[in-house]
């Protein structure tokens, strides 16, 4: 089912709950796994708000609707860990938007829910965009979507602590090479140690996928985010006389390895972003969203904010 131009996240409080606005009150709502799980897959994003949850008790909560928190291995964004598989949203400037993505779309496994937590709301903007990866789909013109038909082909290179971009060891979160070539010879990636103590990932993936509840096909994919155009003229001329595109922190072609022409990615990044809801954040709430049917991304903002999430299969 296409979402509408209309379409909101639902918004819980206690009063539409019918618990008492505290955090025991949200973990009695939530408890209610199967109601919570048909919930989220009907509406795609659920909005908690009013329920007066802070870090101290945000794990009572944290612990009912991600079934199994996940580590943040393979990610490729900064960000820093905070608690038992808890991480600060991306660690970006905040004058800059952060364009619609699905958390780990590149990788050969994702998490199926993202729960993100307000600790801190921002002075002004900093809200988080989703938007519906149908509608994104439907949106791109016929000859972008047939071109991305094959899949995509993400290269990493990750440094042995020093460089542009990120580490392996913080990447997968060890120091121990064999813990990481064990996870990555169940992931069907291509690996290679580099002379210099850096390890470059080559990864074939697809471009859409279909959800496992509903069916439907989603735009799936990084292929904007890790293309320079995305970075703007500017900022991709400059690293592109620094390094060759196979020694960029990251990079994309198509499966075949054919480049993906600039444009492509532009409208990709544009039209998903123009199709986009914002979710404007005030301290205490907890945003739910199903990582197959919505992507999402976030605008700019000024003042401290505090975005806390964690994910779960």
């Amino acid at each position: 089912m296409i979402q509408h131009r209309d379409w909101q996240p639902l918004e819980i409080t206690a009063e539409s709950a019918a618990v008492e606005a505290t955090p025991a009150g949200l973990a009695e709502f939530v408890g209610d796994k199967e109601r919570i799980s048909e919930m989220l897959i009907r509406e795609k994003a659920l909005i908690f708000r009013g329920f007066r949850v802070d870090e101290g008790t945000l794990d009572s909560v944290m612990d009912l609707l991600l079934p199994t928190r996940l580590a943040y291995v393979h990610g490729n964004s900064p960000r820093s860990k905070v608690g038992s598989n808890v991480y600060t949203s991306t660690e970006y400037p905040s004058e800059l938007t952060i364009s619609m993505h699905n958390e780990l779309s590149y990788a050969y496994a994702w998490p199926s829910r993202l729960l993100f937590f307000a600790a801190q709301e921002p002075a002004t903007g900093g809200a988080t965009p989703v938007v519906d990866g149908a509608v994104w789909l439907e949106s791109l013109a016929p000859e972008i979507r047939e071109a991305f038909a094959g899949g995509v082909r993400y290269t990493q290179n990750l440094h042995g602590g020093a460089g542009l971009g990120k580490s392996w060891q913080d990447t997968f979160e060890t120091g121990d090479r064999a813990e990481v070539e064990a996870f990555l010879k169940g992931t069907k990636a291509e690996w290679e140690w580099l002379g210099d103590g850096g390890l470059r990932v080559t990864q074939v993936r697809p471009s859409t996928v279909r959800h496992p509840v509903t069916g439907a096909e989603v735009w799936f994919n990084q292929s904007d985010q890790w293309h320079p155009a995305a970075l703007g003229d500017d900022m991709a001329a400059e690293l592109a006389q620094i390094l060759p595109e196979e020694e960029l922190p990251q990079s994309v072609r198509f499966a075949d390895g054919s480049p993906i022409p600039a444009e492509y990615v532009i409208e990709v990044r544009d039209k998903g972003l123009e199709a986009a809801v914002d979710v404007e954040w005030r301290t205490g709430d907890l945003l739910l969203i199903d990582n197959v049917l919505l992507a999402h991304g976030r605008r700019p903002f000024t003042g401290a904010r505090r975005i806390l999430v964690a994910m779960s299969d």
